[in-house]
């Protein structure tokens, strides 16, 4: 993964509006349902984090491939969004996804960063990395292309 200091730091007015991600003025959805929290966000790169919880587990005792995933596809919305305010207007989407697990997370948070690869006019082509937040341990990559 790339440092997150080498992404610039969001202009003011876009760091406030994508301060209270996922949250804004939703009552519940499904980011916040999961309970994941946004650690930072910066140009083109975001960091977040999924509390573990009992009921992220899949029946072996690790966290379920399906959360990690959710987290992935959520850890990009701030980073493909901040250009534009996309969620505002409702034109993020996902086009594809795709993850590789090359590891577990038991009995820890997830931690996901994300980043742009290749920006274009109404298509961006992302990156993520998912770790255990204690042990470092990589649990998954992924490859994302958003429609902003």
């Amino acid at each position: 993964m790339p440092n997150p200091e080498d992404f610039a730091p969001l202009p003011a007015d876009k760091a406030a509006f994508w301060a209270a991600f996922p949250q804004w003025d939703n009552d519940i959805n499904y980011a916040m349902h999961l309970g994941m929290v946004v650690e930072e966000i910066r140009q083109d790169y975001a960091r977040m984090r999924l509390p573990w919880r009992a009921e992220m587990l899949q029946p072996a005792g690790i966290m379920h491939g399906g959360a990690i995933a959710s987290l992935i596809d959520s850890v990009v919305v701030p980073v493909v969004g901040w250009v534009n305010d996309g969620l505002q207007k409702g034109q993020l989407l996902t086009i594809s996804m795709n993850v590789n697990y090359v590891g577990s997370i038991k009995d820890e948070d997830a931690i996901a960063e994300g980043f742009v690869e290749r920006r274009g006019r109404s298509i961006v082509f992302c990156k993520v990395e998912v770790r255990g937040a204690q042990s470092q341990r990589l649990c998954a990559t992924a490859s994302l292309v958003y429609k902003n």
